[in-house]
């Protein structure tokens, strides 16, 4: 049994967090998690309104009485989502833990707290890690540049940026970005975090809610099967490398702007990936760690065998190499 900071604060067996992952974080896998003792979370945003999200989280609680939580991720749009109503949707739901990302998260955060919500602000650099803290945050999660999604425009990767971060955060802190199993969680554990963070781990699992040839995709990419898209935007994305990407890669080259490529990156054609099994219908996010991942079990079985694997390293073959 591995207890850190993380697990005392969110009531969970294992400092073990599955992320927010746009049209991946649904009840399914977040009970999943939530059963094998790690801490789920439900992206909000992947539902269509705030009463879904509403259904979301009782459906959940059908399957588990075990802590769970939400993702909210603020992002700049020309027209943006009812942040306040998804809010005010997990706060009547009576859920205690959010994982927030983004764009400015004070006002969530002020209002979070105040109706006794726990917030893991996620961030990509010490900087902004500072800032959320003084913000409130009660814990943090440092996303590497190896990590899926938005690492930001500093490409710093993890053996650098977990410990940077651990020198200035006193709150707790989890690590994301790249991790896949337990030499992953003894690693992070001894950069100064207290747990690990895992969302393409997470997609290769019995439970993930998507297609089984994308899973399949997972298990036989290497690590070096990523993109990264937008980088002329400064809003960079790392997403699977297929032929979608590789084109709006070679767009961006020839100087296209956003309204070039945007049928390219709609979300509706990534959500048709996860559903159809078609990787190459369109822009899906996956991480460099699918050079790690090698099957596809249950939850149970993965933070089962994370924890297990590090609890060896720690005691085992660490142990032994101090004379």
């Amino acid at each position: 049994m591995i207890k850190t900071r993380f697990t005392e604060l969110f009531g969970v067996e294992h400092p073990v967090a599955q992320g927010g992952m746009q049209w991946v974080g649904r009840a399914e896998l977040v009970a999943a998690v939530a059963n094998a003792g790690g801490l789920g979370f439900i992206t909000a945003l992947t539902q269509p309104t705030p009463e879904d999200l509403y259904k979301e989280i009782r459906r959940t609680r059908e399957m588990t009485d075990r802590p769970f939580g939400v993702n909210l991720t603020i992002l700049p749009a020309i027209k943006p989502p009812p942040y306040a109503e998804y809010r005010a949707a997990i706060i009547e739901s009576g859920v205690k833990a959010v994982e927030t990302a983004g764009y400015k998260p004070e006002e969530h955060i002020n209002d979070f707290k105040k109706h006794g919500v726990k917030v893991i602000h996620k961030c990509t650099a010490v900087r902004h890690a500072v800032s959320a803290q003084r913000m409130g945050a009660d814990a943090i999660s440092i996303d590497g540049f190896e990590c899926a999604g938005h690492p930001g425009e500093d490409d710093i990767p993890g053996l650098v940026l977990i410990p940077a971060a651990a020198e200035k955060i006193t709150v707790p802190m989890i690590a994301s970005g790249g991790f896949a199993d337990g030499r992953g969680l003894a690693a992070a554990l001894a950069l100064g975090a207290d747990g690990i963070n895992m969302g393409t781990r997470f997609m290769a699992t019995k439970e993930a809610p998507i297609h089984e040839k994308i899973k399949e995709q997972l298990v036989a990419r290497d690590e070096r099967a990523t993109q990264l898209i937008f980088r002329t935007m400064r809003n960079t994305a790392r997403v699977a490398k297929n032929a979608v990407s590789d084109e709006v890669v070679a767009k961006e080259k020839e100087g296209a702007k956003f309204e070039d490529i945007r049928h390219l990156v709609a979300g509706a054609r990534g959500k048709m990936v996860y559903e159809t099994g078609d990787p190459d219908y369109g822009i899906w996010t996956a991480g460099m760690v699918q050079g790690l991942i090698r099957d596809i079990p249950t939850c149970q079985e993965l933070i089962s065998r994370i924890v297990a694997e590090a609890e060896e390293i720690i005691r085992g073959r660490l142990a032994q190499l101090v004379q």
